[in-house]
């Protein structure tokens, strides 16, 4: 599985991320889209997302389609207090 991690700061709501984020998986059904995890961290304004797909090929597809440049644009990077940290890679394991 291939995918990103995301680390920002919230200028809104944690609630408001997790409608959009939920509206995002409800209406895109974006192919080889595997999963999404929010974290909150305590300090109540860092947030981690975490995303994997089944393919680095497929998740360039995302990052390279307009839609999903207009829907960053449009709704996710307004909530966010300045840029991002984005760590895409390989997710290697799954340690439970």
């Amino acid at each position: 599985m291939y995918g990103t991690v995301m680390i920002g700061k919230l200028k809104v709501p944690y609630d408001e991320v997790v409608r959009a984020e939920e509206k995002w998986d409800t209406e895109r059904k974006v192919q080889g889209y595997v999963r999404g995890d929010l974290l909150r961290a305590d300090d109540g304004q860092t947030i981690v997302m975490a995303v994997q797909f089944e393919s680095k090929e497929q998740y360039v597809a995302l990052a390279d389609d307009p839609k999903q440049d207009e829907w960053w644009r449009t709704v996710m990077a307004p909530m966010l207090d300045g840029e991002p940290t984005w760590i895409d890679g390989t997710w290697e394991s799954q340690v439970r």
